[in-house]
C-alpha cells in the first residue's frame, strides 16, 4: 500500500485562538476554514514548504485538547528555527543536541508539542 500523510488533526479548545497562534504567530498557510454543518468547523493550515496540513476544529476528534505530544516536523536549522518561535513570541526550548539531530519543542495555547529537528549531516 502507498500512503501519503496530508492532514494531521490536532485537537483544540477554542478554534478561533488556535488559528490565531498558527496562523498569525508562526506564519503558517490558511488554507481553509469551513462549517459545512452546525456542528462542525474545519480549519486546515500548512506550515510553509510542508507537504503534510494541520486541521482543527469543532466536530472533528474525539482527543482531548492538548493531548496531541509527538508530531515532528523536520527545519534546516534549529537555531534559526528557535530563534523565528521566539521573535514570534512563542515560548521555545533551547536546542537539544543527539547523535540523531537538534532538537528544539514548543507548544500551542492548548499545551499540543511538537518538535522541530535537523537532521544530523549525512556524507
Amino acid at each position: 500500500m502507498r500512503a501519503s500523510i496530508e492532514v494531521v488533526v490536532v485537537p483544540v479548545t477554542d478554534v478561533d485562538r488556535a488559528k490565531r497562534f498558527y496562523v498569525e504567530q508562526l506564519g503558517w498557510t490558511a488554507d481553509h476554514d469551513a462549517s459545512p454543518t452546525p456542528d462542525i468547523r474545519f480549519v486546515q493550515v500548512t506550515p510553509p514548504g510542508s507537504g503534510c496540513s494541520i486541521a482543527f476544529g469543532t466536530g472533528l476528534s474525539e482527543m482531548a485538547p492538548g493531548s496531541l505530544k509527538a508530531v515532528m516536523a523536520v527545519v534546516d536549522d534549529a537555531d534559526a528555527a528557535r530563534q523565528e518561535l521566539l521573535d514570534a513570541g512563542v515560548d521555545a526550548s533551547p536546542v537539544d543536541e543527539q547523535g540523531w539531530g537538534r532538537f528544539v519543542t514548543f507548544a500551542d495555547p492548548d499545551g499540543n508539542r511538537w518538535t522541530l529537528q535537523q537532521l544530523p549531516h549525512r556524507g
